[in-house]
């Protein structure tokens, strides 16, 4: 019998909002979003979608823990200034 090991990991969720509400989104993992009328019912439903991904992943054998390095995703804001003769 295979011996179950756990681990925490932490992924990287970009949340937008349109019209109809919000949109979430997993970029480190294929195909991960959702949506939510509000950022909190997004928020639990990309929760729901990557733990049925990881399930989904474990029982097909292909989930290898080595592929969520933490440091494969950064987050960098970068400012801009504009001439003020092209601001509206």
């Amino acid at each position: 019998m295979k011996k179950m090991l756990s681990k925490n990991l932490t992924f990287s969720i970009v949340v937008d909002k349109d019209k109809n509400g919000y949109v979430a989104e997993c970029r480190e993992l294929q195909g991960c979003y959702t949506e939510g009328k509000s950022y909190e019912e997004a928020i639990e439903n990309i929760k729901e979608v990557i733990e049925l991904h990881l399930e989904d992943r474990a029982f097909r054998g292909d989930l290898k823990i080595k592929d969520f390095d933490e440091n494969n995703v950064s987050l960098t804001t970068l400012s801009f200034a504009l001439p003020s003769r092209n601001v509206a």
